[in-house]
Parts: structure tokens; sequence; C-alpha cells
């Protein structure tokens, strides 16, 4: 370390906490190491214990706070007053984006397949979105939308640039690129989550290329250099893929109209856009890209499940960091009995979002196994209600252990709190979810049930799952009216059950028993620290994170 790391780690007279040191987020999370060779990744992990060291920089922690406090700028024109529609970023922000893309997290799961991808890129995932989360959205998308390209005759023309493992953060034609990133643009402002009431339309000009008109209320990382967005063609709705450069080194008439002054994910840009006769290519079958996007959408919740987890993490470090060094009442917070129950309850959340969120991730490899893709669209959406609902109050209570320094932005646990509602609201907030369970329980209602009583007769000897067990599916057995306004207890019930099977599975005795207990066993709400936690040792405090 140099000197001002030195200082800053120094523990001081005044009882304020210094911040976290270099580490290697791989390496001090034992739920990520084991779940990355649980799930298929093991020969991966090399590579992942040197991003973890290299993440775990404390000068990129310090970057990712500069990158959030200066945020993006739209420059809509040159200084002629020629419309250039550009975004400008904090230099910060190609450096996240080139780690990014250098770990493969923009892509790499599909274009360099092999035993354990998919888990092997959620753990970069989980890792990167401890640092700087932001930067995570544009990555999401281009990787989401590749399976979908690739289905077209023309994406040969791309692959190379989509494969590619360099960042090029230059604003031109795709043929002086060395890489390329594609966002999103489906929601607009008279329909919201109801795509069904989207009004651009779409009229064909030949050639295989349309013309588009209309708007996107949120238009997703728009300095990419493609979106994948939805409008009306005919009488239904496709999908189809908008250039930012169209051939002859003209700019396609995409007009920014304004940045979201968003919450939190201020790093990163979101905008209001117009399509002014805007070129594309219609992908997909026509008439079919709602379900062309649901398809896409099924890629980037698994994404929203892993960032969720990934901030989790970073509270939960953080807040038993600053208990560990932080004195009230004579003695250390981590001695004290009540602020130990809450940590311990604190762990317990997430390491079952980590193991949840790998587990689905390893669904995601398997797709050759009917099974683990009817697993994974009952438990997709599911896993993004709760764990990304969770995410917001474990960054609550994490910024509540720091007490007064918590809430100010001189430290991360604001950030981290600011940042923790947008996975459960993007790609569908948490009723959308809940209602795509159900769907999916429908479409296969048998598989449903066995999925469900599986759960429970794998452990014959924990009645707190074989009840929990009976009441979901007493509740999937519901009429429609019924069984929806049932559906966020349907969804969180699932994802406890999955969860408490994975850690009586894989976990250490005394962490499974302690989350059995606390959420299928004993009543007391979900706030942290009410339920009762069994055994809140050094040796579990030390699992989530090592003195």
């Amino acid at each position: 370390m140099d000197r001002e790391d030195m200082a800053q780690s120094a523990p001081g007279a005044d009882n304020q906490v210094p911040d976290l040191p270099d580490c290697n987020l791989y390496l001090t999370d034992e739920a990520l190491v084991a779940g990355v060779r649980r799930e298929g990744a093991g020969g991966r992990e090399a590579e992942l214990e040197t991003w973890g060291a290299r993440l775990g920089r404390a000068d990129l922690a310090r970057l990712a706070t500069e990158v959030n406090r200066q945020g993006p700028a739209l420059r809509a024109y040159d200084r002629r007053g020629v419309r250039i529609d550009v975004v400008d970023f904090h230099p910060g922000w190609t450096e996240f984006l080139s780690l990014a893309f250098a770990q493969g997290m923009h892509g790499a799961a599909w274009t360099e397949p092999g035993p354990g991808a998919h888990v092997a890129r959620a753990a970069h995932y989980l890792m990167h979105g401890q640092v700087e989360a932001g930067s995570l959205c544009p990555v999401t998308m281009t990787s989401a939308a590749i399976p979908l390209l690739a289905r077209e005759s023309w994406f040969a023309t791309v692959r190379p640039l989509l494969a590619s493992r360099e960042y090029d953060a230059h604003d031109r034609p795709l043929a002086q690129k060395r890489a390329m990133m594609i966002g999103m643009g489906m929601t607009e402002r008279q329909g919201g989550s109801d795509l069904r009431a989207n009004l651009s339309r779409a009229e064909p000009q030949g050639g295989g290329w349309f013309r588009l008109t209309g708007h996107k209320w949120f238009f997703s990382s728009p300095m990419s250099d493609a979106h994948l967005v939805l409008a009306r063609d005919g009488d239904g709705h496709s999908c189809f893929y908008m250039p930012r450069w169209l051939d002859g080194g003209r700019r396609n008439p995409v007009r920014i109209l304004r940045l979201k002054d968003k919450l939190g994910n201020r790093s990163n840009a979101s905008a209001e856009v117009e399509f002014e006769d805007a070129l594309a290519r219609r992908i997909g079958e026509p008439g079919r890209g709602i379900a062309t996007l649901v398809e896409m959408a099924s890629y980037t919740r698994l994404d929203c499940v892993l960032g969720s987890a990934a901030l989790m993490r970073q509270a939960l470090v953080q807040g038993i960091h600053h208990a560990r060094h932080r004195r009230a009442f004579g003695r250390l917070l981590i001695d004290q009995p009540l602020m130990r129950q809450v940590l311990a309850d604190l762990v317990l959340e997430s390491e079952a979002a980590t193991a949840l969120a790998l587990r689905l991730a390893g669904a995601f490899d398997r797709a050759d196994q009917p099974a683990e893709q009817a697993l994974r669209r009952l438990l997709t959406p599911a896993a993004k209600f709760w764990v990304c609902k969770r995410a917001i109050d474990v960054t609550a209570e994490c910024m509540e252990v720091w007490g007064g320094n918590g809430y100010v932005e001189d430290g991360p646990m604001a950030r981290l709190y600011r940042e923790a509602p947008v996975n459960s609201i993007w790609e569908g907030s948490g009723n959308v979810m809940c209602l795509d369970v159900l769907r999916a329980a429908r479409q296969e209602p048998q598989l449903a049930a066995q999925t469900v009583d599986g759960l429970a007769r794998a452990h014959a000897g924990e009645p707190a799952l074989r009840a929990a067990a009976d009441r979901l599916l007493a509740a999937l057995a519901l009429g429609a009216e019924e069984q929806q306004a049932m559906g966020r207890m349907i969804a969180r019930d699932l994802v406890l059950l999955v969860q408490a099977d994975l850690l009586l599975r894989h976990a250490p005795e005394a962490l499974s028993r302690a989350f059995v207990d606390s959420r299928l066993g004993a009543p007391g709400g979900d706030a942290f620290g009410v339920r009762p936690v069994a055994l809140a040792t050094d040796a579990l405090l030390r699992r989530a994170w090592p003195e």
C-alpha cells in the first residue's frame, strides 16, 4: 500500500472507521467460491482470482465514487450547431467498461461457450457489481441481445465486434470500430410495462429496412452502437435492430431529448428519445416482437438478480467492516449481542442470494436439460422479485449499522442504498415478475408441482420445508383471480424453498439451520434481527468477511 492507503486504513483515536483495504473479491467470498465450483465453473477459478484482486483494489472503489458523482451529460449539438446527440461521460466510465469487456461480461458466455460459461460470467458480474453497478447495464443489454441476433442471416458481420474483449468508446460507424455495444428501447410514456400499448410505428423501406417514427420513454445506454427496439408493424409489434450509424457515415436520426435524472445508477445514462424516420432491421418473426424481447428479458432478469446479490454483498462487507472498527458504549459494535444478531441475519440473506443467483446461472448453462429450463422459467422471475426486494432492505439495514455516517455521501452506503431499487424496477417491477411466475406455473403445472414437492421431499427431516411446500402447492391449485392476489406470497415461498434447499445441501450446518429456522420456521416478519438466528458466531461472521 502507498502512504495514502496506509493512512486511510490505520485505526485512529477518533473512532472513525478506515476505508476498506485492497482485497481479493473472489477469495474473500466463501459463498461465491463454493457456488462457482458447485455449478460447474471450477476450471475458471484462476481467472476469477486474478479479476477478484483487480476489482478489489481500493483505488478502483474511489474511482467508482467519482464516476457516480459526475454523471453523464447530453451534448445535443456541436459548436457549429450540427445535431450530434452525444452523451459525455466521466473518464472513469471508460475504465469500468474496459474492465467489464476484458472479463467477457458483455457476451463471452455466448461467443466463447463451454462448461460453466454462464456461471463464470455470473461470478464476474457479482464482483464487478460490488464496485460500480452503473456499468453493468450496457454489458447486460449487449449480452442478452447476442442469442437473438445470432439467428439473423447477417449476424456474422457483427459477431467479431460482439466477441471482442477490447472496449471501444469511439462514437463512429461500426466499420471503424474494434468492438460494439447494444442497448434496448421498449417502454413508452403511455404504456410502461404494458408493451402492447406502444405506439412507435415501423414502415417498410425495402431491402430489409424499415423507417421508425415515435418515441421511447426509457432508452437504455444511448451511446450504444445499436439498440433493439419495439415498434408497431402492421397489426402487431415487431422487434427491430436500430444502428446508431448508417452506411455512408450518417448518424441515424434518433434524437436524444433528455437524460433521466435518476435516483441512483447515476454513472450510467438513460435517455428519452424520438425517432425521426430512423432506419432499422426487423429481427425475429414479424408481429412477435414482444415474445422476442421477453426472451431477451429472461437473460437480463438473471443479471438483475446478480446485481442485487452484488449490492447485498458489498453492503454486508461494509457493515461488518464498520462494526469491527467502531466503538460504542464501551466496546466494539461487533461485540454487541444485538448488533451481532442483525449482522448474522444479514449474512444469511446475502449467502442465500449468492447461492440462488449462481444456481440460476447454472441452469442457463444446462440449456439442453428440459427440467433445468422449466426451473429457469419458473424461478428467474421469482428470484428477481424477491432478491431485488431484499437488496433494498439489506442496504438500508447496513446503512443503519453505520449510523449517521452511513447517511452522508462521503461514505459508500448512500450510493449503495440509492442503487438498490433499480433492479427491482428495471426489466419488470415486482408485480410483473409475480404474474410471470404464475404464468410459467400455469404453462407447465405438473413440472411446477413436481419442482415444489421435490424441494420438500429432498429434506424429509425438515418439517418447515414440507409446510412451506404444501402451502405453495395449495396456492398454485387456486383459481386465477385468487392465485393472482397471492402472487407475491407464491414467488417469495418458491425462492425461500430453493434457497433453503441450496443451503441445506451445501452450506455449513449452523448457517443452513439458522436460515431454515428464521425464514421458514419462525414468525417475526422480514425485519433483520427480529427472527431468531442461532449461533451468531465469529465463525459465521468470518465466513462472510475475513478479518
